[in-house]
């Protein structure tokens, strides 16, 4: 039952803090509550359509922001919560225009706004590949740099877009900048570990790794990384205890095999079993079979041979989904995790660094390493 003791900031305080727990549907009926008694309260609006936001209901949040926005046409949080709402609706125009009409009414000094505009857009580019996004976004991030040049999560978005635009030597100056701004900044940390793995600076990797700890990681990309590099460097055997932790955190992120993962994983068993079956009884005719395979590739595709004298045909990334297929371990992984995985593999076998950012890099690495020929 409403209460009429409560001011409409006391509605919204309350919300807000409901919100910040994500505890989105009881924030909702706060501010439902809210409105009940003040029906013009913006703020009241405004935080509907972020609470409606946050639960993925874009249609419901737009129409909140939208009388936020009637009732006052240049409020910055409303502007700003359309524009995040109208991307997810795929109207790019419209949100763009809500995000730069923040800056045109002089809102710039208002860090975390800018921030917010720029994160919203820098993550609908990396969900949408679109790098359009990625230059708006960066438009906002450096914004609030020259507000708050010393501000550690400000130069480190600057970074992220740095590189989602493909100047990494950029964006490993502006991370190392936020690292010396704030040493604790584990995204930034994070970030930059990776990107210097992906260009084949694997002792700089790991030295930025090892400055974090399990729980400082969301994805399990970095912790592959970790995992292989400690096990390359160190010479570490799978189960040493220094990596259980590690794995236990990854563990945690992959969660619970479901039933479904367990009948894939079943049907993988049987799956070896007749493949080694099978190829048994190929190698009977391993001669006949080359010169068929010989006689079919098509012309402009690549082959490569294996130590083992397996024979891969087609594009760079063909060959790769192939070599990832006949390994049982990372089937079903992602050519990343299986291209990563297998060149910290290769250093530690060989000391030959092998890149693991594309596919034909993979292969002319590992090719350098020894471990297979490239035939055409």
């Amino acid at each position: 039952m409403p209460s009429p003791f409560l001011s409409s900031e006391e509605y919204d305080e309350r919300a807000h803090q409901l919100y910040n727990e994500g505890q989105y549907d009881e924030a909702l009926d706060v501010l439902r509550e809210g409105l009940a008694l003040y029906p013009n309260a913006v703020e009241l609006h405004v935080g509907v359509g972020y609470a409606r936001l946050a639960r993925e209901e874009y249609a419901w949040a737009r129409r909140s922001f939208e009388q936020a926005l009637v009732l006052e046409p240049e409020h910055e949080d409303g502007l700003a919560g359309l524009g995040e709402t109208l991307l997810k609706l795929g109207q790019e125009e419209a949100a763009l225009r809500c995000f730069r009409r923040t800056l045109e009414l002089g809102y710039a000094d208002d860090i975390d706004l800018m921030l917010q505009s720029g994160r919203a857009l820098f993550r609908e580019g990396s969900l949408r590949e679109h790098a359009p996004y990625f230059e708006e976004a960066r438009r906002f991030f450096d914004v609030a740099v020259e507000q708050a040049p010393e501000m550690a999560e400000a130069v480190a978005c600057v970074g992220y877009t740095q590189h989602r635009l493909g100047d990494d030597e950029a964006a490993i100056g502006s991370l190392r900048r936020s690292l010396q701004l704030d040493g604790d900044h584990v995204e930034a940390r994070i970030y930059l570990a990776n990107i210097l793995y992906d260009r084949g600076e694997y002792e700089a990797a790991l030295y930025h790794f090892e400055r974090t700890t399990p729980e400082d990681h969301w994805d399990e990309l970095g912790i592959w990384r970790l995992i292989e590099l400690k096990r390359a460097m160190y010479k570490l055997e799978e189960d040493d205890a220094e990596l259980k932790p590690w794995d236990e955190r990854l563990s945690e992120l992959a969660g619970e095999v479901d039933d479904v993962d367990e009948l894939f994983a079943e049907l993988d068993h049987h799956g070896d079993d007749a493949e080694a079956t099978a190829r048994g009884q190929l190698e009977l005719f391993g001669t006949l079979l080359t010169n068929l395979a010989e006689s079919r590739t098509e012309p402009g595709l690549h082959r490569i041979m294996t130590r083992e004298g397996r024979l891969f045909d087609g594009s760079w990334d063909e060959i790769v989904q192939h070599m990832r297929d006949a390994d049982a371990t990372y089937r079903g992984r992602s050519l990343q995790e299986y291209m990563l995985r297998a060149a910290t593999r290769g250093y530690s076998e060989t000391g030959v660094r092998i890149p693991s950012h594309d596919a034909e890099s993979f292969i002319r690495g590992s090719a350098d390493a020894g471990l297979l020929r490239i035939v055409r």
